[in-house]
């Protein structure tokens, strides 16, 4: 092979490696982004479920009603 075809597969070569890296990379961050997407949601329902239950346990009078007009 001459010596610039040899350095272009060389180019090549370390370009895959590096990107191979890269896609790694962001396939681990994705993945804990995910991780940390799905702990929030679980969180976000029991924080409303528990402002619901709080919510039911409250007397409602009737002087914190509106009118009937309304």
């Amino acid at each position: 092979m001459s010596d610039l075809l040899e350095h272009r597969l060389a180019d090549l070569e370390a370009r895959l490696a590096f990107q191979d890296d890269t896609i790694q990379t962001l396939n681990d961050m994705v993945s804990r982004q995910q991780m940390e997407l799905d702990k929030l949601s679980r969180a976000m329902e029991l924080l409303a479920r528990r402002q619901a239950d709080i919510a039911a346990s409250i007397p409602v009078d009737a002087e914190d009603s509106p009118p009937p007009h309304y």
